[in-house]
């Protein structure tokens, strides 16, 4: 067993980048050395909290820090294919927070720098990992609930501040809008559980700025259906169903992180408690260093192609809703 502790980096501070740093002080494994954002100042706040030894104020200089051996990058969307493509070629490993970029063209290009400098590349899908979402996709795969006919799975919440240059939300210039921010995850479900569909009709409401507050969405499959929905503009269940000709499993709210799941059979209903260590992002942070040891650039339970699809399938579905970035 590897007794080295792997060094982190992370880009771009925000509130997620936060619950990350909390989760891998959990891992044993893992050691924090870097953190950069564009204000020093809010760069050491943030090492000092995670102790951490070095902050920057750009970018560039934690990509040039030759200890950092693994980058987490959670700036806004628009920036994830150049930093990450950037941090490649600087020979470090990249967990690229989801959604992986703005387009396919960008995420092929992502891709291809990890392979041409044979380093590991993950888009941070942290739901894949999770022990509920793992051991209920295994139960489905292996018949549980017979052939899976429909899933219907939302992810919306009121969202205050959405004004504003600079608002990740809904500033377009940032990637912003509730399908690359939240409704990636209801497409990421039906994505591992049925492929992809064959047909799409989506329909949205927009801010201003054009970026989508709401958007709703049918994927039609040969033998099976999907209903969803993502937006900023009002709360939902945040639970997700998948209904097969045998029985029904839910995964609970929030069912991205889902801390358990109901199986729902022959009239009888059975909950599977698995609360996750820390917030979640533990078990992405153990595969990213399980490919890193084992010499992989991508994973097999989240690959590159699986990466691929899922922004082919959002790309559809920005196509269908007239949803258009300045890049």
């Amino acid at each position: 067993m590897n007794t080295e502790k792997i060094k982190w980096g992370i880009i771009g501070l925000g509130n997620i980048a936060h619950q990350f740093a909390k989760d891998l002080m959990l891992v044993e494994e893992a050691e924090l050395v870097a953190v950069a954002s564009r204000n020093l100042g809010k760069a050491q706040e943030f090492a000092k909290n995670y102790d951490c030894k070095n902050a920057y104020d750009s970018y560039e200089a934690i990509i040039n820090d030759a200890e950092v051996e693994i980058l987490y990058i959670a700036t806004p969307h628009n920036s994830h294919a150049a930093l990450t493509i950037k941090a490649l070629q600087n020979n470090k490993h990249v967990l690229c927070e989801k959604p992986i970029a703005l387009n396919y063209a960008d995420a092929l290009q992502m891709i291809m720098a990890s392979k041409n400098n044979n380093k590991f590349f993950m888009e941070a899908f942290w739901t894949r990992f999770n022990p509920s979402f793992r051991e209920a996709f295994s139960k489905i795969k292996n018949g549980e609930i017979g052939e899976i006919k429909y899933i219907n799975a939302d992810f919306a919440f009121f969202a205050e501040q959405l004004e504003g240059e600079g608002n990740r939300k809904t500033d377009i210039k940032l990637g912003g809008g509730a399908l690359l921010d939240i409704g990636v995850y209801p497409l990421f479900l039906c994505y591992v559980l049925l492929g992809s569909p064959v047909e799409i009709l989506a329909k949205s409401n927009f801010h201003k700025t054009g970026a989508d507050l709401q958007t709703s969405m049918i994927l039609q499959y040969d033998n099976a259906q999907a209903i969803l929905h993502s937006s900023f503009v009002s709360v939902s269940n945040i639970k997700a169903t998948i209904n097969g000709t045998e029985g029904t499993i839910n995964l609970n709210p929030l069912w991205h992180n889902a801390q358990s799941y109901t199986l729902i059979k022959n009239n009888h209903e059975e909950e599977f408690p698995l609360p996750t260590k820390g917030k979640g992002f533990t078990y992405e942070i153990e595969e990213c260093h399980y490919c890193i040891n084992e010499n992989r650039i991508e994973s097999a339970l989240w690959s590159h192609q699986n990466s691929l699809d899922l922004i082919k399938i959002v790309d559809d579905v920005r196509n269908q809703i007239g949803l258009e970035y300045p890049s």
